[in-house]
């Protein structure tokens, strides 16, 4: 049987529920506000509507390339090499970052490489990925693959040896091995840090494929922000 909720629980229920709804009316609103005004200002000549578009020139843009089927092309290509991207970063992150907990000797030799590779600024090497692998779909893999992975191995690493020394400490006095901590405590106790590096490494992986598509792509998102700032075309970008 369900306990009962106190005059207390209730009224404090009450003002976090309004609460969430004061923060959800502002965030919509600052929205409205903001799209409103620059509608306005482009109508009444405020801004330049060539340079700065307007809500509306955007929503003309829009619906003309949902109709030549152009935007689901472009839009899947960059989906197709974000998520391939992703997985690759993710698995292969949590791989070399098992590798560097279960040998230390490894991770102390190839520790300074790693920040210097993760401090690097990935748009100047794309350059570099062309001249390597081409222009084409690789090189775009490639450069979104290097602005994350780097800082992924670096982050799992460092929580795997940060893990409860009590435990792994348990794991041996009950005779397992490495293979039994890192399957019974590392991973389990890192799949938050997991998470959490997944949340962030979506984010960089689509970075990296934009990037990629500046330079290497004849098609994707990239590629479209590309040609419409050459034709002057600021509705589409």
């Amino acid at each position: 049987m369900k306990a009962p909720i106190s005059p207390y629980q209730q009224a404090y229920m009450d003002e976090l529920q309004h609460r969430r709804r004061r923060i959800l009316f502002f965030q919509i609103l600052i929205c409205i506000v903001f799209v409103s005004l620059w509608e306005i200002s482009t109508r009444f000549g405020w801004l330049n509507a060539f340079i700065f578009s307007s809500p509306s020139r955007i929503l003309d843009a829009f619906i003309t390339m949902i109709d030549n089927g152009s935007i689901f092309y472009h839009v899947g290509i960059t989906l197709f090499e974000t998520f391939l991207s992703f997985f690759i970063v993710l698995v292969t992150g949590i791989l070399l970052s098992v590798l560097l907990w279960w040998n230390k000797s490894i991770a102390a030799i190839l520790e300074p490489y790693l920040i210097t590779l993760n401090s690097l600024p990935k748009t100047a090497l794309a350059p570099i990925f062309i001249v390597w692998l081409g222009n084409n779909m690789k090189t775009i893999i490639v450069c979104a693959i290097s602005l994350a992975i780097f800082g992924t191995i670096i982050n799992l690493t460092s929580n795997f040896n940060q893990m409860d020394p009590d435990k792994l400490l348990l794991i041996q006095t009950l005779g397992g091995d490495r293979k039994d901590m890192l399957t019974k405590v590392i991973i389990p106790g890192s799949i938050p840090s997991i998470i959490s590096n997944m949340k962030v490494n979506i984010g960089l992986c689509l970075v990296g494929v934009i990037i990629g598509e500046f330079l290497a792509a004849k098609a994707g998102l990239g590629y479209l922000i590309v040609y419409g700032s050459q034709v002057f075309r600021f509705d589409a970008i």
